[in-house]
């Protein structure tokens, strides 16, 4: 019973982090939020399943400097979009 709450709450952590991800697309801020969020759910999901497993917790570490990176990036990109355009807003700035 206790795996499947854990499941449970991994699914809802995925669904609310793509849900914000789709809805929230005003601030770049908020949807490298979201997709932190994401990563979470999914480093939620690993652990869970390589515990059921019995495996080595090995992969979770690369998982996690791999997300670390993501992160800074995001951030990176972030502070460089704000000293050009002055904010975060997607409708300020031309993509192509």
């Amino acid at each position: 019973m206790m795996i499947f709450s854990m499941w449970f709450i991994f699914i809802i952590m995925y669904m609310i982090g793509n849900l914000i991800f789709v809805s929230k697309h005003k601030h770049l801020l908020i949807i490298l939020l979201s997709l932190e969020f994401i990563v979470l759910s999914i480093f939620f999901f690993l652990m869970i399943f390589l515990v059921f497993l019995e495996f080595d917790s090995y992969m979770l570490m690369v998982f996690l400097v791999f997300s670390v990176c993501e992160g800074a990036l995001g951030l990176s990109i972030l502070v460089s979009l704000i000293r050009t355009h002055g904010n975060d807003y997607f409708q300020s700035f031309n993509l192509l």
